[in-house]
C-alpha cells in the first residue's frame, strides 16, 4: 500500500525548476496531464498520468506480479499551497510527499518523514520506445514497392475467398 501511495501521488510532483526541493504549485504546473514511468525502493514500477483534477490513471506492477491497470477518482491527489498529499480510500494514513527534482525530466518523491520510502519518476515518451527499423544499403537500393507484373487479358486471375465480412448500414 505504501508503494501505491508513493506511485500515485509522486507523479504529480515534478516541475521544470532547477534540481532540489520543489514547491507544490511548481509540481502542479509541470505534471498535469503528462505521462511518467516510475520505479520504487521496493521494486514496484509502472507508468501513470495525473490529471489536473487530481485523478490518476496508469499501471502498477509489484515484484513477481503482472502489471495491472489502476484508475483513481478526482481528488485523489490534493495540492495545497504548502503540501502535496494523497487521499486513498481505505488507507489508515493520508500521506504527504517531499519532492526533489533530479533532472529536467525526472524527480524523486518520498513520504514526508520516511526518506527511505521513495519512487523515482521519469517523464515517459512512448514514441522514444518505438525503434525505427534501419534498412541496409542493399535494401535501400531496392524499390519499396515491387514493379507491377504485366498481365494479359487472357491470364486467369484467382480471387482469394472472403474470410469474414462486416455489414455496414448506410443512411
Amino acid at each position: 500500500m505504501l508503494s501505491v501511495a508513493l506511485a500515485t501521488a509522486g507523479a504529480v510532483t515534478a516541475t521544470v525548476a532547477m534540481a532540489g526541493q520543489l514547491r507544490p504549485d511548481e509540481a502542479r504546473r509541470f505534471v498535469a496531464g503528462k505521462l511518467f514511468s516510475y520505479t520504487c525502493f521496493d521494486g514496484t514500477s509502472g507508468v501513470g498520468r495525473i490529471h489536473a483534477d487530481g485523478s490518476v490513471i496508469g499501471t502498477i506492477q509489484t515484484r513477481g506480479t503482472a502489471a495491472r491497470f489502476v484508475a483513481m477518482p478526482r481528488g485523489t491527489i490534493r495540492v495545497t499551497s504548502n503540501a502535496i498529499c494523497a487521499s486513498l480510500r481505505g488507507s489508515m494514513i493520508q500521506p504527504c510527499f517531499n519532492v526533489e527534482k533530479t533532472s529536467s525530466i525526472s524527480f524523486r518523491g518520498s513520504i514526508s518523514g520516511l526518506g527511505f520510502a521513495y519512487c523515482d519518476f521519469v517523464r515517459y515518451n512512448p514514441r522514444r520506445s518505438v525503434k525505427r527499423a534501419r534498412r541496409t544499403n542493399a535494401e535501400m537500393a531496392k524499390p519499396a514497392i515491387p514493379a507491377a507484373q504485366p498481365v494479359s487479358m487472357t491470364t486467369p486471375v484467382r480471387a482469394k475467398p472472403i474470410q469474414s465480412a462486416v455489414a455496414v448500414n448506410l443512411p
